[in-house]
């Protein structure tokens, strides 16, 4: 990678914004063709379980950068809906633990697959040497991406570190 001190043109930052939506909109068509059965934010709560396994609810709400308060709100929703199972620490009962259920697991594999198809669908319609350059591209971008949102925050997951490892 290099730095480069020229500014960004506008219409090289307004392709990345239009990416940025597109991407977004994929992730959520991707869960409502499964039947809308979960929201964006409680699906990247899943995929953290589903990364990690079994963690206290104060890590993951440090992974998804948010107050404990509100992966509460969130897991109350995925424990109703039998996508995870609330336990508690043997060393420590006041610490609560969130975890996938068989279904919850199911879920996001399906969701996944159902995203890598419609990836796929539409990178097979761009050409070799474009689709690449894209990779390069994107691999570059979530560096910078994953080094500048987990500066101070080491256990913090973007969502690009996460898609990288799932299936």
């Amino acid at each position: 990678m290099f730095a480069d001190s020229t500014a960004v043109a506008e219409d090289e930052l307004r392709a990345f914004e239009v990416a940025t939506r597109d991407l977004v909109g994929l992730a959520l068509r991707s869960l409502s063709a499964l039947g809308g059965r979960v929201s964006l934010p409680q699906f990247r709560l899943l995929l953290v379980l589903h990364e990690r396994g079994r963690l206290p609810s104060s890590q993951v709400a440090d992974a998804l950068g948010l107050v404990g308060s509100s992966v509460t709100r969130l897991a109350d929703r995925l424990v109703a809906a039998g996508y995870v199972v609330r336990g508690s620490d043997p060393g420590n009962r006041s610490i609560v633990t969130l975890d996938l259920t068989r279904r919850g697991r199911a879920l996001v594999r399906k969701v996944i697959a159902h995203r890598r198809t419609e990836l796929s669908r539409l990178l097979a319609k761009m050409g070799p040497e474009t689709r690449a350059a894209c990779a390069r591209g994107l691999t570059e971008l979530h560096e910078l991406i994953g080094a500048e949102f987990t500066v101070g925050r080491p256990n913090s997951m973007p969502l690009g570190r996460l898609a990288r490892r799932l299936p």
